[in-house]
């Protein structure tokens, strides 16, 4: 998620455009010619590094919060100054999660106009940037996610992507193009952007400390906790999806890129931590989809809808929702399996006749026919549960009947294990089943895997015979 005091160029206040813009252009000024190297192309050293930081943000960011801490060392904090705090940070996050996010940036609901002015003020009082300017780096985050496009990228590292790319100056011409035409027509977004500084002052700071000191006589308990601290917990928190939710967590529906999906980054960001979700059904009005999953923006445009505030809530298909997440399970199930022998592939055994294989078997190899394909027994005899003579009787035999409940109906484990020993497959005889089977995988009936291995389930085991053989053709 996007959260940002500056516009590509630095100010703090973004910018008016030109009616009509599709996309976001730096304005050519000053302290930006497009013909010339940018700062952030140029490497830092000990003379240029002032250069390369942005020192507005870094001011509203960093600077201006430390000196609201170190004003609480004189300013007592009130219990009725602290309760508003919170209930006035709990609406200003609403402003950036379920306006600036996902009314705006990703149209996953629509608004009525009293509830976009409400959004977009309370957006105001976060200190993130106007709504066009925000929509329009997220939108190019979710277009070029994990790039350098992506204008704040955890490939660049953690803190990059938690703050750096706030307080280091970027390069507007390497972010990628998004299209925002939708907010340039949208009156809300218009007239905030224009009018995002006087916004800003008054919702931020002039409207919470006015609150406690007509309220309860705290001017400026109002002004510091209520204005400057829950300013900089509620960036902090914003930043936190930038970076912890591209970093601590599952992946439940896609692991190609970054996103996860974690509780911690859920309670921090109301709701916003179920960034794989997110990022594989961004215009989906929900986060989180599990009645359990803790997303209060969730709630609350599902209560605006109630209240005929909020109307055509978008929400991805179950079908489709599910199919993602059996991908990516049937993904990681198949990782396992890569790592596990399943024998050597039967199109890969060599052939051998009937006599060639007693002949071997009287030589001094094990060699056991099940089901066509013969094994090499030798080194499990002695391990055999149902004791050396019993496994001994079978050599040189076929023992498919033996196998399949003719003496004992051998477990899926069992099948398993066996078909770790294949050494060959039998001409003539018994190998009927097996060619069949082994016809079949080539012409792609049996399920494969992600990486075109097949799938081998209970029940699938070429050894496995569905009607055992009445008794034991021995020759």
């Amino acid at each position: 998620m996007a959260s940002a005091t500056t516009d590509a160029s630095g100010p703090v206040a973004a910018p008016a455009f030109p009616d009509g813009t599709k996309d976001y252009k730096p304005l050519r000024s000053a302290k930006y010619d497009l013909k010339k190297p940018h700062i952030s192309e140029l490497p830092m050293t000990w003379s240029n590094w002032y250069k390369h930081v942005n020192w507005l943000n870094t001011t509203f960011i960093l600077f201006i919060p430390l000196a609201g801490l170190i004003s609480t060392y004189w300013i007592h904090l009130q219990l009725k100054t602290a309760l508003f705090a919170i209930f006035y940070y709990f609406n200003a996050g609403l402003g950036i999660t379920a306006g600036y996010h996902r009314l705006w940036a990703h149209s996953s609901f629509r608004a009525s106009l009293p509830l976009k002015i409400y959004l977009a003020a309370m957006g105001a009082a976060a200190v993130q940037g106007s709504i066009r300017w925000w929509s329009r780096g997220h939108r190019a985050h979710h277009r070029y996610t994990d790039t350098e496009k992506d204008p704040y990228s955890v490939r660049k590292g953690l803190l990059y992507s938690h703050i750096g790319w706030m307080v280091m100056k970027q390069n507007p011409k390497r972010i990628g193009r998004t299209d925002i035409s939708d907010l340039n027509d949208d009156a809300v977004v218009v007239w905030q952007h224009k009018h995002y500084i006087k916004s800003v002052i008054t919702m931020s700071l002039v409207l919470p400390t006015l609150v406690c000191g007509l309220g309860w006589g705290d001017w400026w308990g109002g002004f510091i906790y209520a204005g400057i601290i829950r300013i900089f917990f509620i960036q902090q928190a914003t930043f936190c999806v930038n970076s912890l939710a591209h970093w601590l967590g599952e992946q439940p529906f896609d692991d190609r890129n970054s996103p996860r999906d974690h509780v911690i980054t859920a309670l921090v960001t109301l709701g916003e931590g179920y960034h794989n979700f997110h990022h594989e059904f961004p215009s989906d009005y929900r986060n989180a989809i599990e009645w359990w999953q803790y997303d209060p923006t969730k709630w609350s445009i599902w209560t605006w809808k109630k209240l005929g505030l909020a109307y055509n809530l978008k929400t991805f298909r179950e079908n489709e929702i599910e199919k993602g997440r059996l991908q990516q399970m049937q993904k990681k199930l198949d990782q396992k399996r890569s790592k596990l022998d399943w024998g050597v592939p039967l199109e890969q055994l060599p052939v051998m006749d009937w006599d060639d294989y007693v002949s071997e078997s009287k030589n001094g190899k094990a060699l056991v026919a099940v089901a066509g394909v013969i094994h090499d027994v030798t080194d499990f005899i002695k391990d055999h549960p149902g004791g050396k003579a019993l496994i001994s009787s079978a050599i040189g035999k076929d023992a498919t009947a033996i196998f399949n409940g003719g003496v004992y109906d051998h477990s899926n484990a069992a099948h398993n294990l066996l078909s770790t020993m294949r050494v060959g497959v039998l001409r003539g005889g018994c190998e009927v089943e097996i060619w069949k089977k082994a016809h079949m995988e080539k012409e792609g009936a049996f399920v494969t895997d992600s990486s075109g291995r097949r799938i081998v389930r209970a029940g699938d085991q070429v050894t496995r015979i569905a009607q055992p053989l009445a008794g034991a053709n021995a020759a």
